[in-house]
Formats: C-alpha cells, sequence, structure tokens
C-alpha cells in the first residue's frame, strides 16, 4: 500500500495537471473568440486581463498584475493591479517593481519568487499611497524556452495565503499560459501586418483609380491632338482607324487642308510607349501643322531647308514639306536629351490633279494599291524624325491614279502577336493587299476583321494605326 504522503503528492500533481489543462483550454478558447473578434479590438490587452482573472481564480489571488517583456527585458505591454493609473504613475510602480520589487527578482532570477509574509522579505517593496495591504504573493515566470515572456505577480492581503503548492500549480499552468500569449503575440503581429496590407491595398487603389482618371484625362486630351473631322474633298475619300495598346499612345494620323486647297496627311510613330510618347506625339503633330502652314504663328518663319527631286518646283506644294526638316531639328535640339524621335510619312496632295509629293522619314512603306494588287511602294526618303539636327530628308513625288488607294500603317500591324506569339507578318499583309477592296473604308475594314482574328485574346503589346486614301473613279 502506498505511503499517504506519496498518494497526496500524486493527487496533488494530477490536480495541478487538471488545473494547467483547464487554463490552456480556457485561454485557448478565448484567444480563438479574440481573434474572430473586430479588428479594432486589442487582442493581447484582452487575453493578458483573461489570464489574470484565470491565475487568481486557481489561486484565490486577490490581485494582480500581468507584464509582458520584450528580448532587452524592458516591459512592452501589461495589466496593472492599480485601475486606471496615470502615466506618470504607470511608469513609477513599473520602475520601482522591477528595480527593487519581486518582479525584478523573478527577471533576474528566471524562478518563481514566493513571499509567505511581505513583511519578512525584502523582496517586497511597498508603494507609496498604495490603496491596499499585501500580506503574501507569488511572482511567476512565463518561459518559452530560455526566453522570457513575461512575467504574472498575484497578490493577496493575508500572509502564508500563498504556498509551495500554489507555486507548483502555477509553474505548470505559467507554460501553457506562455504558449497562449505567444499566440497572441504572433496573431497581433500578423494582425497588425495585415491591416497594414489592407490600409496600403486600399491606398494603392485609390491612387490606381486617381491614376486611371488622370490617364483617362490624357486619352481624352490625346484624342483631342487627332482629327475631329476628316476632310471631305470631291472625288476623294480618306479613311482611319486608331486602335492604341494603352490608354495613350506615341501613334498618330493626321489630314488637314493647306493654303492653295492642298491635303496634308500624316502617319507616324514615336518611339517608346506609354505618357511619354503621347506628349511628344502631341509635339511632332503640332509642329508639321504650324511649320508647313497650317496654322500661322506671328513671327515663324519657315525657310526652305527640303531637297527635291525637281529643284525648280519652288511652289507651296513642296515647301510645306520643309516642316519635316523643321521639326527633326526642333526636337533634336530642344529634347535631344530625351532621345525621342518619330517614324513619320508626310504626304502633300494636290486634289485636282492626283499628283502627291512626300517624305518618308524612316516609316514603314506606304503603299499605293488597285484592284491588280500593290501597284507601288512609296519607302523611306530619310532618316527617322527628331534623332540629330540638319538631317537632309528627300522629297518624291508620285500620281494617285482614279481607282487607286494610298495605305499607310505603323508597326503595331504587322508586329500583332497571335496567342501563339506568331506575328501578323508583312507577307500576310501584303497578301491582303492583293484582294480587291472597292474603297479605302472597306481596305481598313478588310485588314482590321482579319488582323483581330489573328490576335484573339493575346495581349496587345504596340499601337495599331492605319490611314487609307482612295482617289474614286471619274
Amino acid at each position: 500500500m502506498k505511503d499517504p504522503q506519496a498518494l497526496k503528492q500524486e493527487l496533488n500533481q494530477l490536480r495541478s495537471e487538471k488545473a494547467a489543462l483547464q487554463v490552456q483550454s480556457r485561454l485557448l478558447e478565448n484567444f480563438v473568440n479574440f481573434a474572430r473578434s473586430s479588428a479594432k479590438e486589442r487582442v493581447m490587452t484582452r487575453l493578458l486581463q483573461k489570464t489574470l482573472e484565470i491565475s487568481a481564480e486557481l489561486t484565490g489571488a486577490d490581485k494582480g498584475s500581468l507584464f509582458l517583456l520584450d528580448a532587452d527585458g524592458a516591459v512592452a505591454d501589461g495589466i496593472l493591479t492599480r485601475v486606471d493609473p496615470t502615466p506618470e504613475q504607470r511608469s513609477r510602480i513599473i520602475g520601482q517593481v522591477f528595480d527593487k520589487g519581486l518582479a525584478g527578482w523573478v527577471r533576474n532570477h528566471h524562478k518563481i519568487g514566493l513571499i509567505v509574509d511581505t513583511r519578512d522579505d525584502d523582496r517586497w517593496v511597498n508603494l507609496p499611497n498604495q490603496p491596499y495591504t499585501v500580506g503574501s504573493a507569488l511572482a511567476v515566470p512565463i518561459l518559452k524556452g530560455d526566453d522570457l515572456l513575461g512575467i504574472i505577480t498575484l497578490l493577496h492581503d493575508q500572509p502564508q495565503h500563498f504556498d509551495q503548492d500554489a507555486a507548483d500549480l502555477m509553474q505548470i499552468t505559467a507554460a501553457q499560459i506562455g504558449n497562449a500569449l505567444e499566440n497572441a503575440r504572433l496573431y497581433s503581429k500578423l494582425d497588425k501586418s495585415y491591416r497594414s496590407l489592407e490600409k496600403a491595398k486600399s491606398e494603392i487603389e485609390a491612387y490606381s483609380k486617381a491614376l486611371d482618371n488622370e490617364m483617362e484625362k490624357g486619352k481624352k486630351i490625346q484624342r483631342d491632338f487627332l482629327p475631329r473631322q476628316i476632310p471631305r474633298i470631291s472625288g476623294w475619300e480618306i479613311a482611319v482607324y486608331f486602335h492604341p495598346a494603352r490608354q495613350v499612345s506615341g501613334d498618330f494620323y493626321d489630314a488637314f487642308i493647306l493654303p492653295e486647297n492642298l491635303l496634308g496627311l500624316v502617319i507616324a510613330d514615336v518611339c517608346d510607349k506609354g505618357v511619354g510618347s503621347a506628349l511628344f506625339m502631341a509635339l511632332f503633330r503640332s509642329l508639321i501643322r504650324v511649320f508647313s502652314g497650317k496654322i500661322n504663328l506671328q513671327g515663324v518663319s519657315v525657310p526652305g531647308s527640303t531637297k527635291t527631286e525637281a529643284d525648280s518646283h519652288g511652289d507651296y506644294f513642296y515647301e510645306a514639306l520643309n516642316a519635316v526638316s523643321l521639326t527633326n531639328d526642333y526636337i533634336a535640339e530642344e529634347h535631344g536629351e530625351e532621345g525621342m524621335f518619330a517614324t513619320m510619312f508626310f504626304g502633300v496632295l494636290d486634289p485636282l490633279t492626283g499628283k502627291m509629293a512626300y517624305v518618308n522619314g524612316g516609316h514603314e512603306p506606304v503603299l499605293i494599291v488597285n484592284q491588280s494588287g500593290v501597284k507601288e511602294s512609296l519607302r523611306s526618303t530619310g532618316p527617322v524624325v527628331g534623332m540629330l539636327p540638319e538631317m537632309e530628308f528627300q522629297v518624291k513625288q508620285v500620281s494617285i491614279e482614279p481607282g487607286d488607294i494610298l495605305i499607310g500603317y505603323t508597326d503595331g500591324v504587322t508586329e500583332a502577336m497571335s496567342p501563339q506569339e506568331n506575328l501578323f507578318g508583312k507577307k500576310r499583309f501584303a497578301t491582303l493587299l492583293e484582294k480587291p477592296a472597292p474603297t479605302a473604308s472597306k481596305l481598313i475594314e478588310q485588314i482590321r476583321l482579319e488582323l483581330f482574328s489573328h490576335i484573339d485574346n493575346a495581349p496587345q503589346f504596340d499601337d495599331i494605326t492605319m490611314i487609307a486614301l482612295h482617289r474614286e473613279m471619274d
């Protein structure tokens, strides 16, 4: 038969373990409930308070305090015994109990501090103006391995209330409390990080919305730079198609009436993408119009500088094309550091005769087609516009006969990708031009349908722009 004293010890051990499991269960339950509560609630503070309540219930303590410590042993958070102290009182109390008091002894030794009678133990510090009398105290370290997470101090007004059994019970319980507090601490950090991410997400969404609004304004402004109305000329049809890859584009087309009833026709592609190219697109377009004589500004001189096939032609038909050289020099000299340039085709048409003088500054060949297919290819007559000053751009001349269609496009057409990353290609584009199209608008629609069938749902990386000029049959 077992010794009664041994049975008593086993019984006390079982009671302690049962109590510890109950503490763990209750703390876990409360932690889950706190975690599910509103994000505005302080999960850690509520759990600290609940931990004190459970510890006091286990030991029959009257009051208590609980401090959480950081890695350096400084108080990071806590619940004081004294209700609602001022910040100054709180700081003073913590300083005293950790300097000379029982909590400080536990922090230094990582051991339970049991004071059976506060009158006989110099580890107890009586605080000035303390509103209650403490007879006995029990301070328990909350450990996670070798790390001290916090200290629970339990108080009673009578001496000898806390004994070794209470100390053993709290020592077992403290391990479970440590697990719960560590989980709560991690959750608080996670919750704080989550709320920070939510805030950042909201700010990013607000910024993105504002940016989208600004980009939409930019898109509208840019579209306003494109001609609102295409000129109507008897015996001629002009059709255009413009599909930017992004909200703003570096492509542009233009068609405008010049002095002497001439027609200016432009298709261009500014290098790069996005806002920068869109700004330069507006600049290129405006300079071409100003320097060609579409817009007359006081004090603006348009000197003749373009070399032509026939120098005997000094009339405005050729002089308007000086706009390409003037634009090139202005961009290269004033904005050379940005390294922006454009490929550009600029043609000047005499609608009465069908004669067109043109400059092709590094742009895709502009083609003349008829019912037999491609009739003529108007290739580059000079470099890209705006890269280097004082470049030469040769003017060439062509005749557009009745039934002919002139078609210009940007490389976004031939370089469009399929979902399988296959280019639309110049051969496929040329094949389309071999098919008869009675009008400019029908030719562009024919190309558009074939092009977007090829693209399908693949992302578009470049702007798609086309312009067509049809001389109707007499």
